[in-house]
């Protein structure tokens, strides 16, 4: 079984909202002082491509991002839990909409050959859109199923369980498929070893730009009006402090109750 891992490098969704900065020109993140991290749920799918592998043996596993050159970061993280090989496309265009990834995404797998299994995160933690996993299928003209939390063989086949908001699915599938992969106890990503992470940067590792897989931004952002980011902004939070006055307790609690009673008042 050959299974593909598609990655994405975003900015550390868990730096504090002061240190957090909007470049008004090009309606996305400045990164600063941030760190550049791996997108968890991108995490999430290729621990569960490992652990599939380690239960079924022989599986070949490739790591595959789209975007600027710090994304070999990520690539490397993955040949340090043991993917077996890694590529990445290089585009630096700002903030590329998710149809536009999936397109680059798609002709990057043909590129790689074919794949028995795509393994995409639910969605970025970053934008949030979640629709690349979908839109790749689409363009691979193959089945996807989504919000998916484990994977196991059946007979040639795969069981895949899948989260609802009302429980879980099981659903059968036969690869060729996409499926994009949420959080679970059960693939939390696994640490790499010192000495793996030191061997990984000795690991060929395949870069290509648009050009190499004969497309353009132009012809990938072909046809795509549906997404644009209209505005962007840090939600501000406004917050006042009143000191309840009283020489006494008995006063100062009977002039918070008395503020309170006002404030649910509307006074």
């Amino acid at each position: 079984m050959r299974i593909l891992v598609c990655l994405k490098q975003i900015i550390d969704p868990e730096i504090p909202a002061r240190d957090f900065r909007i470049d008004p020109v090009k309606r996305e993140a400045e990164r600063g002082s941030a760190n550049l991290v791996t997108n968890i749920f991108c995490e999430n799918a290729l621990e569960m491509a490992l652990q599939l592998r380690d239960h079924i043996g022989g599986a070949e596993i490739t790591a595959l991002s789209c975007g600027p050159p710090t994304a070999e970061d990520s690539l490397r993280k993955a040949l340090a839990m043991k993917a077996d090989a890694a590529a990445l496309v290089v585009n630096e265009s700002s903030n590329p909409d998710p149809l536009t990834v999936a397109r680059i995404l798609a002709a990057a797998s043909r590129k790689l050959g074919s794949f028995d299994l795509i393994l995409v995160g639910r969605e970025a933690g970053d934008w949030g859109a979640g629709q690349t996993g979908g839109l790749m299928a689409e363009e691979l003209e193959i089945p996807c199923v989504s919000f998916v939390d484990r994977i196991e063989p059946a007979k040639g086949k795969l069981l895949l369980k899948r989260q609802t908001d009302t429980g879980w699915e099981l659903l059968e599938a036969e690869p060729p498929i996409v499926v994009t992969i949420t959080n679970d106890e059960n693939n939390v990503p696994r640490i790499p070893k010192v000495r793996d992470v030191m061997m990984s940067y000795r690991q060929p590792l395949t870069k290509w730009t648009l050009d190499d897989l004969d497309i353009t931004t132009g012809d990938a952002r072909a046809g795509n009006n549906y997404y644009e980011v209209v505005h962007l902004f840090i939600p501000q939070k406004e917050a006042r402090c009143e000191f309840v006055n009283g020489d006494t307790l008995d006063e100062k609690v009977e002039a918070f109750a008395k503020r309170i009673i006002d404030v649910t008042s509307g006074l």
